[in-house]
């Protein structure tokens, strides 16, 4: 399969892995649209999940992933510009063709789950290996590989240490130009935000930029089996995560 060079820019992560710290920098970029998990609604109906907001995301948006899917691709043939950058969460990719990676720049972003669980756990107390993505991420990786793409990595830590590098890569790497201007934004809300963005986006709504790296201390013991499941997919995909210098 070619390469794609210039097709939407999916954004494969798990949750609280400064995802939507993220998308909020790429709308700062001169000809990037950015929409918010069109797929949120899809995994909700699909597995029965339940997260906050359930009924009320579900109602917000069509729950036909491949509809979905091939209305943005129709968007983006038709009108090239601007480019669609699309932040999905990794664990949304259930019961769907995945055809239409064929036709987008994909990225994995990653964060060390030592980090990432204890706050997954505030939303998710009950939260299991599936709820990372970490596990779906490196099958995606490695399938995207299969069919002769170069997949990207991008690890929070990594992100957090030198946001301005990190971006230069990336930019580089997804056929972007790079802008200072993608390290801040306006505090506050974003229109692209979707409706769950009451119960997951308190801090970044908070923020005018990537926040300095600060390591957090100490982890809950009763999340130590997590851990033990997560660690080996994570280490796995921030093998292939740019780096910070």
């Amino acid at each position: 399969m070619k390469q794609v060079q210039n097709g939407p820019i999916c954004l494969w992560s798990g949750p609280r892995n400064v995802s939507t710290a993220l998308m909020y920098s790429m709308a700062e970029l001169d000809g990037i649209r950015v929409i918010d998990e069109p797929l949120y609604g899809h995994y909700l109906t699909v597995t029965g999940a339940d997260h906050p907001g359930r009924d009320e995301v579900i109602a917000s948006m069509n729950c036909d992933a491949e509809a979905i899917m091939a209305d943005l691709l129709a968007q983006q043939r038709a009108k090239p510009k601007p480019r669609l950058f699309l932040k999905h969460m990794a664990h949304h990719l259930v019961d769907l063709d995945l055809d239409f990676l064929q036709q987008t720049v994909n990225v994995m972003l990653i964060r060390d789950p030592r980090e990432m669980l204890p706050s997954l756990s505030i939303q998710l107390p009950h939260a299991a290996l599936a709820d990372t993505g970490l596990k779906r991420q490196w099958e995606l990786f490695e399938w995207l590989q299969a069919q002769g793409q170069s997949p990207i990595v991008l690890d929070s830590r990594e992100l957090l240490l030198n946001p301005a590098h990190v971006l230069k890569v990336f930019c580089r790497a997804t056929a972007l130009s790079y802008s200072p201007q993608m390290l801040s934004w306006d505090a506050g809300a974003r229109t692209e935000d979707g409706v769950w963005a009451k119960y997951w986006y308190h801090a970044v709504h908070k923020s005018t930029g990537f926040a300095p790296y600060q390591r957090k201390q100490g982890f809950p013991e009763r999340l130590l089996p997590l851990l033990q499941e997560c660690q080996p997919w994570y280490e796995k995909l921030y093998s292939h995560a740019i780096r910070s210098t």
